[in-house]
């Protein structure tokens, strides 16, 4: 039976099957209540908190700012707002790089406030956090390619894996994350040729944003897909509404009615 077709939680051993059944899965982010909840009823499969929150929601630069207690604040939002799909919750820079027992700690504090699984960037780094988290039961999402949070480290937000060496250096840590017990990969401004080789050479689904048509599954950020971030236009975005220049115009128009005496009319007034 389609996991699509499905009204009943979806769950993580769902989203594994969905690539054995060769059904696409369909994520996006979310930040807040309202968001969560448009997006649940429309039926996408996986929402994820992102630290996206950081650039899209805050107004910082990069990912690296946001803090656990405000990303707690976000899945605690979304979580309030969905009855069906898996809640992902994004763990933030520092939350889990310092040791052992931070990733665990935080890692379990998502779970307390509502999401399902937790993602974390990197390969080798984090193998051993991730054979932890899954020993005790908290399922992991991982992250190769283009990780946010290295930002400083690649210099700019560019295709990665175009070296031989680096397309190798990722197809091993692929497998060594499948090993260590991920349920499921994204994979972030890869070459296509790279993310299909990945793709078919691990058993669990991969999720790509910027990394072709050949992964189990697509990510994007809401906000970006919506045109509401509209600061830049990543090339693998596709802009399904332009809702930052509908929301200007709607604002333009009430400031309008307001100075000109046309907002509130009577009908919208008591006697």
């Amino acid at each position: 039976m389609s996991v699509h077709e499905e009204k009943k939680k979806i769950t993580v051993p769902d989203i594994i099957q969905m690539k054995a059944l060769g059904q696409k899965i369909a994520a996006l982010t979310a930040y807040d209540a309202l968001m969560a909840r448009l997006l649940d009823e429309s039926g996408i499969d996986l929402i994820l908190v992102g630290d996206s929150a950081s650039m899209v929601v805050a107004g910082y630069e990069t990912t690296l700012p946001i803090t656990m207690e405000e990303m707690l604040y976000h899945v605690r939002s979304v979580r309030r707002g969905v009855q069906r799909a898996l809640v992902v919750a994004d763990m933030p820079f520092l939350s889990y790089q310092t040791s052992l027992e931070a990733g665990i700690r935080n890692a379990g504090l998502f779970l307390k406030a509502g999401a399902e699984a937790v993602k974390v960037e990197g390969g080798e780094p984090v193998l051993e956090l991730v054979e932890k988290l899954v020993d005790f039961g908290i399922p992991v999402m991982g992250h190769l390619g283009l990780i946010p949070q290295s930002i400083h480290k690649f210099g700019s937000y560019k295709l990665q894996g175009k070296d031989p060496a680096i397309a190798k250096k990722l197809k091993k840590e692929a497998r060594m994350l499948e090993e260590a017990g991920v349920f499921s990969l994204v994979l972030e401004k890869i070459p296509t040729s790279l993310a299909r080789d990945i793709t078919e050479s691990i058993k669990i689904p991969t999720i790509g944003i910027g990394a072709g048509p050949y992964c189990d599954g697509q990510i994007l950020v809401s906000h970006d897909m919506l045109g509401l971030f509209d600061k830049f236009k990543p090339r693998f975005v596709r802009r399904y509404a332009e809702l930052a220049q509908t929301m200007r115009q709607a604002f333009r128009n009430y400031i309008h009615d307001v100075r000109s005496g046309e907002f509130p009319s009577e009908g919208e007034s008591f006697e």
